[in-house]
């Protein structure tokens, strides 16, 4: 698993400069995904990860985002432990990615207002790969893109199993909160 992790980064310095030396993909370390799970009157389920790696083809809209599992940050240490070894088993299924195209790209139509685009592509996580299409709003930034939005998912539909012991305790959908600034 850690082969994959190296090659996917090797694979996004190689994709910065193409051979006429300009930059065709922009990319991000530094990504950021929270995840809210909370239910009202309960303690809160959430998490952030701010290493993020993503990448976007310029010219076509091609989408890349790798996320560590372990690299999520809850403000309960137990918390944290129980999402890595009992839900998420991150020893073994170590990231989560998101491979597809944002629809009718056009680096040249992107403007500091913001503008949605359709984001369809593969997001994989717990092993288990599902199609997903989701509103990913753009926006000019220094350097490049802003990349942000938000979907959900269901635990289930990954093959997460909750206890029926804290089932009442985590929401049936997980939102995901996404931000990227890409940079050439």
């Amino acid at each position: 698993m850690r082969k994959s992790v190296i090659n996917f980064f090797v694979l996004l310095v190689i994709a910065v400069v193409n051979t006429n030396g300009f930059a065709q993909k922009m990319i991000t370390k530094t990504g950021s995904i929270k995840f809210q799970a909370s239910v009202p009157s309960y303690e809160e389920v959430a998490a952030e990860n701010k290493s993020v790696s993503a990448v976007l083809e310029r010219s076509t809209g091609d989408f890349a985002a790798l996320v560590l599992i372990k690299g999520f940050r809850f403000k309960v240490a137990l918390m944290e432990e129980h999402f890595n070894e009992n839900y998420m088993e991150s020893e073994k299924f170590s990231k989560a990615t998101l491979k597809g195209k944002i629809e009718d790209f056009d680096i040249s139509k992107v403007t500091n207002a913001s503008k949605n685009f359709t984001l369809k592509g593969d997001f994989t996580i717990h092993g288990k790969t599902k199609s997903l299409t989701v509103i990913a709003k753009v926006s000019k930034a220094a350097n490049g893109v802003n990349v942000i939005g938000v979907f959900e998912v269901k635990p289930e539909d990954f093959d997460i199993e909750i206890p029926s012991l804290v089932r009442n305790k985590i929401a049936d959908k997980i939102k995901i909160n996404y931000n990227f600034l890409l940079v050439e």
